[in-house]
């Protein structure tokens, strides 16, 4: 069922940023009077799903979900019609239209991407709202578990003060910056120091099975108990919180490992929170030093239990564009940190690129209209910045070439416009082959 659920909405997600994006072109083309003999979503290679003429355009659905086309008739592109460019040029096709309507119409894909990223975040602000939690609230620090912090002198209980000499106010500003960090400010007992990040800690961080940063510390809330478990038939109740181990307080799951071993097959008494009430109750400490209980606890579990100074703040309608606005220039700039990093082999962030399996996993296993829009919105960006590069075959390759005609005034012939498109096509396919690779490799040896 998780399955079922992640590949639906991976193929949503999709689905819906491929016919809009080839939306963007077509609309424009169509303004302009230029036959688009094909629209696709999915590629129809040999064979189609479904297809029907209306008009002069054939629509339809491939069979290969790697993407989605517009073919639009005089225009030199992946179809690589050499057949139709070699015949004298007519007044409906793309190269006899002016150089800004061919820009526009290229153009058209990764407008329609942006503007549809930033309605997104508006529309998601307004119905959700936002929750952040105050730093200075996280009085016991942060979970650390991930060996290459723990390795560079981070742990369990360091707070975060800064980061590259930026002090953070909200735990979504350590998030958004994580990426970027040279530098992390910390504070602890022994007082307050700055960790210097090895240039390629992204690269490190891709190889690790480990992808946490600095995480909220939560209290042993009990979600279930294993079927195998000696507390089987304990009366333990999910959202039960564990908050003592034979009389010394219990604050954080974190501390359950330390707490337990020493206590290996022995009976324990613990006290139980359960509807602002304290009961004990009798648990089995099994050979492991484990309880065979899984732990849960989400933000509303924190904020019943008064952990952090939870921050819930809600938009009006027209309120919410503005702070769209605000969290879409926010991602497109994150990515263009991430972008600007991953083509820096020094930082070794090439590691962490990946294909459909890795977009894939970002999809959470239940249902979530919030997450849903806004993975969406995140991957609409990430589609429409990847499709500006400057790489023939790509929107942006197309946009270079149209912005040289337009400044120098000659157009650039198309057999020189033909062989840009092979060699576009050969990077292409080389940097789909690469990022799926990754996905390969991590999926076989990690």
């Amino acid at each position: 069922m998780e399955f079922v659920i992640k590949i639906s909405q991976f193929l949503l997600s999709l689905s819906l940023l491929i016919v809009l994006h080839e939306l963007g072109h077509f609309i424009p083309a169509k303004l302009f009077k230029t036959k688009v003999e094909k629209f696709y979503l999915f590629f129809d290679i040999k064979y189609s799903l479904f297809k029907k003429k209306i008009g002069e355009t054939v629509y339809g659905i491939g069979w290969l979900p790697l993407g989605g086309y517009v073919k639009i008739a005089g225009m030199i592109d992946e179809s690589m019609d050499k057949e139709q460019m070699a015949q004298p040029p007519q007044p409906w096709e793309f190269r006899s239209k002016p150089a800004w309507q061919r820009l526009i119409i290229m153009l058209g894909g990764v407008t329609v991407n942006f503007i549809l990223a930033y309605f997104i975040y508006a529309m998601v602000s307004f119905a959700y709202g936002d929750i952040d939690i105050k730093v200075d609230s996280i009085k016991d620090g942060f979970f650390v578990r991930n060996e290459i912090l723990t390795d560079l002198g981070v742990s369990t209980g360091d707070k975060v003060l800064a980061i590259n000499g930026q002090s953070v106010e909200t735990y979504y500003d350590i998030r958004k910056q994580i990426i970027a960090a040279e530098s992390i400010t910390i504070e602890n007992e022994n007082g307050i120091k700055e960790i210097v990040l090895p240039e390629d800690f992204l690269g490190k961080l891709s190889d690790s099975d480990d992808r946490s940063f600095f995480e909220l510390r939560f209290p042993f809330v009990v979600d279930q108990v294993v079927d195998s478990s000696l507390n089987k038939l304990v009366d333990l109740k999910n959202k039960d919180v564990i908050t003592a181990v034979n009389g010394q307080p219990l604050k954080y799951f974190d501390e359950v490992e330390n707490r337990l071993k020493p206590l290996a097959n022995q009976t324990i008494e613990v006290d139980i929170l359960r509807d602002n009430q304290t009961i004990r109750r009798q648990l089995q400490v099994n050979n492991d030093g484990k309880l065979g209980i899984v732990p849960g606890g989400n933000l509303s579990d924190l904020e019943r239990l008064d952990y952090y100074n939870i921050i819930r703040k809600e938009y009006g309608f027209f309120e919410s564009f503005g702070v769209g606005f605000n969290k879409f220039i926010d991602q497109i700039s994150g990515y263009g940190v991430q972008l600007k990093k991953i083509f820096n082999p020094s930082t070794g962030a090439y590691k962490g690129v990946g294909g459909f399996k890795a977009i894939y996993d970002i999809f959470p296993d239940s249902w979530s209209w919030e997450f849903f829009w806004g993975i969406t919105a995140f991957l609409s960006i990430m589609l429409g910045v990847l499709n500006l590069l400057p790489i023939p075959a790509l929107d942006g390759g197309h946009v270079m070439f149209l912005m040289f005609e337009i400044i120098s005034g000659k157009k650039p012939s198309e057999k020189f416009l033909e062989r840009a498109q092979v060699v576009g096509f050969f990077i292409l396919i080389t940097l789909v082959v690469f990022a799926n690779g990754n996905d390969i490799f991590k999926a076989i040896f990690k």
